[in-house]
């Protein structure tokens, strides 16, 4: 697959000014980015080249809610690379979530112990925990008994919520994204963690209607497929079953949970994390 690299300065920049972009360029057809240690430094991000739309971006661009903010930036076609070198000179040291759980990747040294120790290579997959969506969802499973459930990872990117699940003692799940390229560091993945019992699917929530039912469901995407897609999630749920999604803000929680309860769903909690919520509704 051929990718097209940007390079976007922010100026002034920041975190949030950061998250914010990739957030927009995520629903723009961007699927994978590498943030810098220092904030105010450019972010790269990569679309796949017959994904790519001009206009597209340019409408984003224009659109960018936070009005102090100018964003421009560089592009040209991403030559071939070893992804996994990109990664370990520009980002993602391993990560520790609630001190139970650890996400690394196989060029790692001196990895920190714990309870649950997830090997990833994220490739050209946007997905590698560090993000406050990724993170509070992993905090979600790792408070919740999934032994002998039946979980689905919807938008399952690099599939670390469905092997965080598998590794939590859930008998079956399913984990479905729409990009080839996910589905493909999905299965590299799961065989590095030398797990069985995860289904990996091409598609989206329109493949549901064969799949399940579940006792939960996770997903991570972003606000404006959340809300498109919840009704199709809402009749592969078990009665008490869960569904945790996050990929908006906390200022756009009440219009998930506006939809989930019209769609008959229950309001459980909602946690946030630098302005990004998880939130979980039951079906009773």
């Amino acid at each position: 697959m051929k990718y097209l690299e940007f390079t976007f300065t922010l100026s002034p920049g920041s975190e949030m000014a950061g998250d914010v972009l990739v957030a927009l360029l995520a629903d723009a057809g961007f699927d994978s980015f590498v943030r810098p240690e220092v904030e105010t430094d450019p972010i790269k991000a990569y679309v796949p080249k017959d994904r790519y739309d001009e206009q597209t971006l340019a409408d984003t661009l224009a659109n960018f809610p936070l009005n102090d903010i100018t964003v421009s930036y560089t592009s040209s076609e991403a030559e071939d690379k070893d992804w996994n070198e990109v990664w370990e000179k520009n980002f993602f040291s391993p990560l520790v979530v609630d001190g139970r759980c650890v996400v690394h990747c196989t060029f790692h040294k001196d990895v920190p112990k714990a309870e649950y120790d997830i090997t990833i290579d994220p490739r050209m997959s946007f997905g590698t925990g560090h993000h406050a969506t990724t993170s509070q969802m992993i905090s979600e499973i790792l408070a919740h008994d999934m032994t002998g459930k039946t979980v689905l990872d919807m938008g399952c990117g690099t599939s670390i919520l469905a092997i965080l699940a598998r590794m939590r003692g859930a008998a079956a799940v399913t984990a479905i994204d729409n990009d080839e390229w996910c589905v493909t560091n999905s299965l590299e993945n799961i065989a590095l963690n030398h797990l069985d019992g995860i289904d990996v699917e091409l598609g989206d929530a329109q493949a549901l209607a064969t799949k399940g039912p579940f006792d939960y469901i996770l997903a991570n995407i972003n606000r404006n497929i959340l809300l498109e897609d919840m009704h199709l999630y809402v009749p592969r749920m078990k009665p008490g079953a869960s569904l945790f999604m996050s990929g908006f803000y906390v200022e756009d929680t009440g219009l998930i949970r506006a939809e989930a309860e019209r769609l008959g769903l229950h309001f459980d909690h909602v946690r946030d994390l630098n302005r990004w919520a998880c939130v979980e509704f039951r079906l009773d």
